[in-house]
């Protein structure tokens, strides 16, 4: 007995209840597919050759920054560079993309973090997308030590911080679920002593509300426990550009990864692609 799903991929959507264990689920077409479910099972994903632009839906050959075809990755903010370095905002500047876009997504509060996925790392999300953006990295802590005006202002904080704390993710490191829990509070409080003079700063820069230190806040805190069967010792990758059709026993979830017997696929890399999912 088979079931069999067909659809436009996107990232899976990833929950994590009270005591930190993750639930995953895929959307394709009209069905919404519990991913936790199909664990130790075979299954198999085939591309048929067709991408369709995320934003325009628009029929596109390859497929850029996740998803778009080219015209969208051009024209919209959201695929601006400034999007993956904020610090490099230019809207001040009046030359951004899409200005009424910018003044509903990056004039919002966001969060400054130090998470644990393959090591520490420091990154930024918007208020609200917590703990969302620590389980797509696949991370197993997670602590907001700042909560910002905007996203111009995360980065620049983040920027700082990075100095001494990596803003990368090693996901071959991840996938192989080696990496021993941190005491993050007390890395927080390190970096909030090593970089006190230049974060007041920031402030002075910014104005006195733009930073608000979380240090007293442990609720923006966490632990997850991802569904995983068995960590792979030698991590290899599937790609559907070269391969599409990839099959396999699904042995774990993490981040964005399907890690499977035969290897591992990052979905959110192929958002966009017109697949058929199937468990046999």
């Amino acid at each position: 007995m088979t079931d069999s799903y067909n659809g436009s991929l996107s990232k899976m959507t990833a929950t994590a209840d009270a005591e930190g264990q993750v639930a995953y689920q895929l959307s394709l077409g009209r069905d919404q597919i519990d991913m936790n479910a199909w664990l130790g099972q075979r299954l198999a994903l085939s591309w048929n050759g067709t991408i369709h632009c995320c934003a325009c839906g628009r029929h596109t050959r390859k497929s850029f920054s996740q998803g778009y075809c080219y015209p969208c990755f051009s024209k919209l903010a959201q695929c601006d560079r400034c999007m993956m370095s904020p610090e490099t905002c230019h809207f001040h500047l009046g030359t951004c993309r899409e200005p009424e876009w910018a003044e509903q997504v990056c004039f919002q509060p966001h969060y400054v973090y130090l998470a644990n996925s393959s090591g520490i790392k420091v990154g930024i999300t918007r208020a609200g997308q917590l703990p969302t953006r620590w389980l797509d990295q696949g991370a197993v802590q997670g602590i907001a030590i700042a909560k910002v005006a905007s996203r111009r202002v995360s980065g620049v904080l983040e920027d700082l911080l990075r100095q001494r704390v990596a803003d990368k993710t090693n996901w071959r490191t991840m996938l192989k679920g080696q990496n021993p829990l941190l005491d993050l509070a007390s890395e927080r409080d390190a970096l909030f002593d090593e970089f006190d003079r230049r974060i007041l700063g920031l402030a002075e820069q910014f104005g006195e509300h733009a930073i608000e230190w979380l240090s007293a806040d442990a609720t923006l805190s966490q632990r997850f426990h991802y569904p995983v069967l068995e960590y792979p010792t030698k991590v290899t990758s599937h790609n559907l550009d070269k391969t599409p059709d990839v099959q396999g026993r699904l042995l774990g979830i993490k981040g964005q990864y399907l890690m499977l017997d035969s290897g591992v696929i990052n979905l959110r890399k192929y958002t966009s692609y017109q697949i058929t999912l199937t468990k046999y």
